[in-house]
């Protein structure tokens, strides 16, 4: 066919499909978005039981800023979709609740100053250490955007290059002496996906710089009204979006993209092909050339990330009834992360979690008076599949147990409260999101899975073929949503070009 039928497909509305397809289709590019699911999101989404609304995956939204916030999502990404007055956000004052039973509890402002003033309240003596930890955070952020965005080695202050790559771990032992001090900064490790004696500082920094810088938030009606809102744009741009439509095929002539075929057999043509999905199904759709071999030796070198174990609750009490002042709480046995991180393997009780309450401040998920609360702790995959059929729903109720016996030291009784449940294992994960492994953030995000040594979203070896999301980048809503923009304009420059 001479004529193709889009000048692009998106595979997979994601975050980063979603927010890639209206960028194409906003800049005038005809374009076709494609969703094997019933409704768009994928993780950004929710779902309703009995009275009450669970969100799926959103503990809280980095990079919004306050209304004129400059470099923010708000007067950025969601102004350029045009989907800022479509929203309503709901602020967090507090990054997060830290507490290590009979040993840490800790409540973090958001606000730098604020967090150093509570950081010495509860650790006399730490104030100039946190105000100088918090100056190290906040330059090693700043050249590292600034590396990101290409400027040039020689211009770049060599403090990045002591401290970015080090670990977390390393870091905080310079800067503290108390252990206890070191969990409670280092406590968004587990919104990374690897401990802190892997994780590079540089990737922390930059996860709470957001957070501090432009505060954490909710959305009213959930992750599902923001990816409902970046729907809507797409389809008031001209956009065609078809649900319950699988992708089996990713065409290809004379080495470039074609289009795609879809799982009934029929076949849409377009030159550029943007996927949303997973690196391995990606390369494994393509259909009329082998996989590139430098993608091939690229992949065989990579190592699936971790996936997500999560207890959602209706809860028939206030959240202070329960005891909730924050929307987010962590949440960990002791001190020992790489124990923790350890744990993820096996069915081992859960040793941190991450429990987050939607109602402290409502987004409209629970009647009055009620709130619904989650319970995460991250596992890998490789466990649960040994699990027979008949033995999975006593195993994923007996883990949750374990959550719930966590939580209860910070919330006595919460047990009394539970009116609705549901639980999601990696199973669940890896059916719904279509991932290997029901990975929540791609590959392990350790320095060898950064960005700073493989560039797969730049360049995928088969043109016309265009890589957005977690599996190419950092995991994450706010990473991934900038990434579908990101991938969006490069097509759109390379179009024009």
């Amino acid at each position: 066919m001479s004529v193709s039928d889009y000048d692009a497909i998106v595979i997979g509305a994601g975050n980063a499909g979603l927010t890639a397809a209206a960028t194409l289709q906003r800049a005038g590019v005809r374009t076709l978005l494609l969703e094997r699911h019933n409704v768009p999101g994928g993780c950004g989404t929710s779902f309703r039981r009995g009275r009450f609304e669970f969100e799926v995956a959103l503990h809280q939204l980095s990079g919004v800023g306050v209304e004129g916030q400059p470099i923010s999502l708000r007067e950025g990404l969601f102004q350029q979709l045009g989907i800022a007055d479509k929203l309503e956000f709901v602020q967090e004052h507090d990054l997060y609740r830290a507490v290590i039973p009979g040993q840490l509890d800790l409540i973090l402002p958001a606000d730098w100053d604020g967090a150093i003033d509570a950081i010495e309240g509860t650790f006399p003596g730490n104030r100039d250490r946190a105000a100088k930890f918090f100056e190290l955070l906040k330059q090693v952020t700043f050249w590292q955007i600034a590396a990101m965005r290409g400027m040039p080695v020689e211009r770049i202050d060599p403090m990045l290059f002591k401290y970015g790559l080090r670990s977390l771990k390393d870091v905080l032992d310079e800067y503290f002496d108390d252990d206890r001090l070191k969990a409670a900064l280092g406590m968004y490790w587990t919104y990374l996906g690897q401990p802190p004696s892997k994780l590079p500082f540089q990737d922390l920094a930059l996860t709470l710089f957001a957070y501090f810088e432009f505060k954490p938030w909710h959305v009213r009606g959930g992750s599902q009204a923001m990816s409902a809102a970046i729907l809507d744009s797409f389809r008031a741009a001209g956009g065609e979006v078809r649900f319950n439509t699988g992708v089996e095929g990713i065409l290809t002539e004379d080495g470039k993209v074609l289009g795609v075929r879809l799982e009934d057999g029929s076949e849409v043509t377009a030159p550029d092909v943007v996927s949303n999905a997973s690196l391995p199904t990606t390369y494994g759709m393509l259909d009329g050339i082998d996989v590139p071999t430098e993608v091939r030796e690229d992949l065989a070198t990579r190592h699936i990330g971790v996936s997500g174990f999560v207890l959602h609750m209706g809860l028939d009490a206030s959240p202070a009834e329960l005891g909730f002042t924050t929307s987010t709480t962590f949440v960990n046995m002791d001190t020992d992360d790489d124990r923790t991180y350890n744990a993820w393997k096996s069915f081992a009780p859960a040793r941190g979690i991450c429990v987050s309450s939607y109602d402290v401040s409502p987004i409209g998920f629970a009647p009055t008076g009620a709130t619904h609360v989650s319970l995460m702790t991250l596992q890998y995959a490789d466990i649960w599949k040994n699990v027979t059929p008949s033995e999975y729903a006593r195993t994923k109720f007996a883990y949750a147990e374990t959550l719930l016996d966590l939580c209860e030291t910070v919330t006595p009784g919460i047990r009394d409260a539970i009116e609705e449940v549901d639980v999601a294992t990696p199973l669940t994960m890896m059916r719904y999101l279509g991932h290997p492994g029901g990975a929540i953030y791609g590959y392990n995000q350790d320095a060898t899975e950064g960005w700073l040594f493989r560039n797969s979203e730049r360049r995928t070896h088969v043109p016309g073929l265009h890589l957005a999301g977690s599996w190419v980048g950092m995991g994450g809503f706010q990473p991934t949503l900038e990434a579908g923009v990101r991938v969006a304009r490069r097509l759109l420059r390379t179009k024009a070009a």
